[in-house]
């Protein structure tokens, strides 16, 4: 079976497919790809299955090199790689003989890579799934330097020429994201929920894989929620948009608790996750109702 051994893993590499939905009620989040779309493009481009395990590679910073011959491809973010000293394209095939050494740079747009290898990351599934879930700890490690991971099983016959890929690079500007108001927007003022989509909203640098987190001006609890006190524990879903008592929301994202007790405002809908995935922090955020 082939391998790739990890030279360096960056500040953060993990091994994701499209998660593990379906286990709440165990307290499991779904977990998975943050950015499903270019986890499936990168797939699709090498011949995999959409939902192939590949490494979600934040900021960059990852590199290795394989024992065999392979296809890889990298998506997402966008910044420089190179496999053998030569520059690759984002977002395109590209075939790698036995020892020849990948390099995943810093990017310059967007946050998060994705590395496809033709017959994925082979590690052992964990409830269905080979994601890493950095709240609960399911799953296989974070990569460190050092590390070597087994190749599935590649199908050269389904490796198909690309011309072109309709993916380019993430945007550095403000993000409009469609909003959807409720389950429990009535805890909130009308003005507060009118400042959802009135203000212009920053990603923190404390934002993760479990949410991205919102600084602007603080949201304010209606009179009526402030005589109810706080919420028993509810279920949560990614995209729900929790307001703890700082008034500061947070995004919720795939490796979100299961069950929470702040209020949630509004609800990012799942088609429009994937944007936060690529968020940088800074970056400014404006949010529109969703149709």
């Amino acid at each position: 079976m082939t391998a790739l051994t990890v030279r360096t893993a960056g500040p953060l590499s993990t091994v994701q497919d499209l998660g593990r939905p379906g286990h709440a009620a165990i307290g499991v989040p779904s977990s998975g790809a943050l950015d499903r779309s270019a986890l499936r493009l990168g797939n699709r481009l090498v011949g995999n299955a959409e939902g192939a395990a590949g490494i979600e590679v934040t900021v960059g910073g990852l590199s290795g090199s394989f024992d065999g011959d392979v296809w890889i491809a990298v998506t997402g973010a966008w910044g420089p790689v190179t496999v053998g000293g030569r520059a690759v394209d984002i977002n395109h095939p590209v075939r790698m003989v036995a020892g020849e050494h990948l390099e995943i740079g810093m990017a310059e747009a967007g946050l998060r890579y994705y590395l496809a290898v033709a017959g994925g990351i082979a590690v052992p599934p964990v409830l269905g799934s080979r994601s890493t879930d950095l709240l609960s700890g399911t799953g296989p490690a974070v990569l460190v330097d050092g590390d070597t991971l087994p190749i599935g099983q590649a199908h050269p016959e389904s490796m198909r020429p690309v011309d072109i890929s309709p993916w380019g690079r993430p945007d550095v500007g403000v993000v409009t994201v469609p909003l959807f108001v409720g389950p429990r927007d009535d805890w909130f003022t009308p003005a507060s929920v009118d400042a959802l989509f009135t203000r212009t909203w920053t990603l923190s640098p404390a934002s993760n894989r479990v949410g991205a987190r919102l600084e602007g001006t603080p949201l304010e609890r209606s009179a009526r929620a402030v005589e109810w006190g706080e919420l028993p524990s509810e279920g949560m879903v990614a995209g729900a948009l929790q307001v703890p008592p700082s008034g500061l929301p947070t995004v919720l994202l795939a490796d979100h608790p299961t069950t929470g007790g702040y209020p949630v405002i509004a609800v990012v809908a799942s088609a429009s996750l994937d944007r936060f995935a690529q968020l940088r922090p800074g970056q400014e955020i404006r949010f529109r109702h969703g149709r």
